[in-house]
Parts: C-alpha cells; structure tokens; sequence
C-alpha cells in the first residue's frame, strides 16, 4: 500500500464512483421512497426498502457483467430492481410508477463535505466520476451534484458493470494515464477492491465505520470522509 505522500508524487487524476460516495444515495432514495411508500399503505421502514432496492440492483448488475453478453442499461437494471423489490413488499405498482423511482437517482445531491473537497482537489488533480450510470442518467444529473467534474466517465464505454478490469483500463485509457496515476475513491470495498485489482490505487471513504474485509486488495488510503482524503492529499 502506498502512503499519502508517496500518492501525491504519482497520481495525475483522482476518480470517483457516484452513486454512493459523490452523492447520497441512500438518505435521497429514503426520502423519496418515503413519501411514495406512505401512499401506497405500506407500513414497513422506508429505509430498509431502499435497501433492497440497492441490494437487488448490486446482485443483478453483477450477474449482468458475469454473463458475458450484451451490456444491460443501468436503468433497466433499476427497473427491475425497484419491480422486484414490490413484489417482494407485496407492494401495487404500475411501471411508470417504477420508472419514476429510478429516474429520481439523477436527482440525488451531493454529501455536504463533498463539494469543498472536491473543489481543493482540483487545484492539484484532475477529477473525474466512473460510474455503472448510464451516460444520459450522468449528464442529467450534473445540474444536481454541480460538480465541474473534468470528466464523467459510464462504464457503458467498456460493456460491462463496475468491478469489471474493463471499467477502470478503459477509463484510464480514456483520460491518457496510466494505471498507477490514478487514485480511485469509493464509499463500498467493492469498487475500491476492483480498482486496486485493476492495478489503480484506491481511497476508501469509510463513513459506515464498516470492516473493508480480508482481501489482498486494500485500499491505499482509509478515511472517514471526502474532506479527510482532500487534506491527506494536499
């Protein structure tokens, strides 16, 4: 592993994950679903609910990119993710119903640390968002987060889900660096692990105050959150 300081003589571009580390998305998804599930009469935690949800659209995006077909859109992940997830809940719906909780993902907003953080880290590194979203559900979602991200950057461009080794070769590939000019953040081990395997560096933002789990792959930097990572790396 590769302390702060040895990082900041290396790393050219530091490269967020989205959902889940730039913006909420569990706290803007349980507000959201909050309300929804209110009216539909369903009494149980709308929290829980947006964890399965999360849950359900993990599990299938990763069988997606283990078959080894036909790239599948994230937001048709989602659809049957959230489909899923109301049956599961015993839950009427109609797919526009569906449709409007997974277009409110484009709506999410930033953590409060996030924005300072990430505006001292462009003085000194490109930034620049991987995320499994689909190009159109990023681009709507810039006038939410505002951040003047250098790139934005969908895994759609290498077929395949996050933690494929294609989403991060192709990614550095696109931003002309090298594998080991980039550090790669996530809020979850599992994009961090992939990204470290990939032959990235890897920033864990642990605001869960969670294990990372036994695996080779640990991350360079451990933090509590963005603000913590942008003074390591400044």
């Amino acid at each position: 592993m590769a302390s702060a300081e040895e990082l900041k003589t290396k790393i050219k571009v530091v490269m967020f994950d989205q959902y889940g580390t730039v913006v909420d998305m569990q706290k803007g998804l349980t507000e959201i679903a909050t309300p929804f599930l209110k009216e539909k009469g369903w009494t149980g935690n709308p929290n829980s609910f947006v964890t399965w949800w999360r849950r359900t659209h993990f599990e299938n995006s990763m069988i997606d990119a283990l078959l080894h077909k036909a790239h599948t859109p994230y937001r048709e992940i989602g659809h049957r993710a959230v489909a899923y997830t109301m049956d599961r809940a015993g839950i009427e719906y109609t797919q526009d119903e569906v449709r409007y909780l997974v277009g409110c993902i484009e709506r999410l907003t930033c953590f409060p640390d996030v924005p300072a953080a990430l505006a001292r880290m462009q003085t000194r590194y490109k930034i620049v968002v991987l995320s499994n979203g689909d190009p159109d559900m990023l681009e709507a979602a810039k006038q939410y987060h505002r951040i003047p991200f250098d790139a934005v950057i969908s895994v759609a461009e290498a077929n395949s889900f996050k933690p494929h080794v294609a989403t991060y070769t192709k990614a550095a590939e696109l931003m002309q660096v090298r594998m080991d000019e980039v550090l790669f953040v996530a809020n979850h081990a599992f994009d961090c692990l992939g990204a470290k395997a990939a032959g990235m560096y890897s920033a864990f933002i642990d605001r869960r105050s969670r294990p990372f789990g036994g695996t080779p792959y640990q991350p360079d930097l451990r933090v509590e959150d963005m603000k913590s990572l942008a003074d390591l790396m400044l």
